[in-house]
């Protein structure tokens, strides 16, 4: 049978997001239906609106997400009916040439539901992220979801879909951030922040929150930070440097997405040290005018970061458990919970930086 449901729909680009009624079909093989709980407003979402990810409109937005396993088709092991899941858009192949070398967490092909989810009028949709989960109901492929404990709350447990695990990763997998290290971070949303309580988590010593808004620098001290630097009053590399005897940190994490940044954090970092890039550029920007000499000679490395280097069935079930521990302090990342009707004033709320992350509670 087919489930007939509410979800937020981005129809063309740069339009504001609609409530329509979705057909979702019952899970075929390899698939699983999700009664979704609970789904954050991820910046990525407002990059499908604004048709920054590719025009392949409509799109059901939503990928940030936890709800319960409703059912599963034929052929999937390891989950159930009535299992608790986070979603991720890296649902491992097991057969590409990333998961052969035993680095699953690069899989090239990752795994999406086969069949389409629709509008009323039969329009094909397409998820974001192979996921669309600001709906009451979504189709994604088994290995989209990963179980977690059920103590969780489902409006944070699902912010490890995303942009949490994309902060955390930076830090403690891409990064490679270790005891005692000195670390940097450059914006401090939600991502940036998720990168400071990640560099704590690994024992850093000296974390530096860089951002051009006081208020952010306070959050950001409240997630870990040690030292703060408002780069709109000092110079972000400078100070950097003071914090660190004048060295520079050990690894420098750009959580903003612009060359200017990351040629500040290629400077603010240490000799041999390591510059992590997890903020998502646009299209038309281009890699910083850094002198070659200026490359070989500080050594080290620089290291892009998608979805935080993170193997989900490895991460998502530790993260929640640190967070369930009082470890990880994941609840402070939900600024507000909304209804699917609020999915449109959150992307306004999100541009002016008035959010850390807005939930849609379903």
């Amino acid at each position: 049978m087919a489930y007939q449901v509410r979800g937020v729909v981005a129809k063309a680009k740069g339009e504001p997001v609609t409530i329509e009624t979705i057909t979702v079909p019952d899970p075929g093989p390899g698939e699983a239906l999700v009664d979704v709980q609970a789904c954050g407003v991820c910046h990525t979402d407002l990059h499908y609106r604004q048709g920054g990810i590719n025009d392949d409109f409509p799109f059901l937005l939503g990928h940030e997400a936890a709800g319960r396993v409703a059912a599963v088709g034929e052929g999937v092991t390891g989950l159930s009916p009535g299992d608790f899941v986070v979603l991720n858009w890296r649902a491992v192949c097991g057969q590409c040439r990333a998961c052969r070398k035993g680095k699953p967490q690069y899989c090239f092909a990752t795994h999406n539901a086969t069949q389409k989810m629709r509008l009323a009028d039969g329009t094909a949709l397409s998820p974001a992220l192979g996921i669309g989960a600001f709906a009451e109901k979504t189709l994604v492929a088994a290995g989209q979801c990963t179980p977690v404990s059920d103590m969780a709350d489902p409006a944070v447990a699902g912010l490890l879909g995303c942009g949490v695990m994309a902060g955390i990763g930076a830090a403690m997998l891409t990064g490679n951030v270790q005891p005692g290290d000195s670390v940097a971070v450059f914006g401090c949303g939600g991502v940036g922040d998720a990168a400071i309580a990640g560099a704590r988590l690994a024992g850093a010593t000296t974390i530096i929150a860089v951002d051009l808004d006081e208020a952010k620098l306070e959050l950001a001290a409240k997630f870990g930070a040690t030292h703060t630097v408002n780069a709109s009053k000092e110079d972000a590399v400078a100070g950097i440097q003071a914090a660190t005897a004048g060295f520079g940190a050990d690894v420098c994490i750009e959580a903003v997405g612009n060359p200017k940044v990351l040629e500040q954090a290629f400077f603010a970092r240490d000799l041999a040290g390591t510059v992590v890039q997890v903020g998502v550029p646009t299209p038309d920007m281009r890699f910083p005018d850094i002198a070659m000499i200026d490359f070989f000679g500080r050594g080290g490395s620089l290291k892009p970061s998608w979805y935080g280097d993170c193997l989900p069935s490895r991460d998502f079930p530790l993260l929640v458990d640190l967070y369930l521990q009082g470890r990880l302090p994941l609840e402070q990342f939900v600024s507000e919970r909304i209804g699917l009707e609020g999915v449109e004033d959150a992307f306004h709320k999100m541009e002016k930086g008035q959010v850390l992350r807005s939930v849609v509670v379903l």
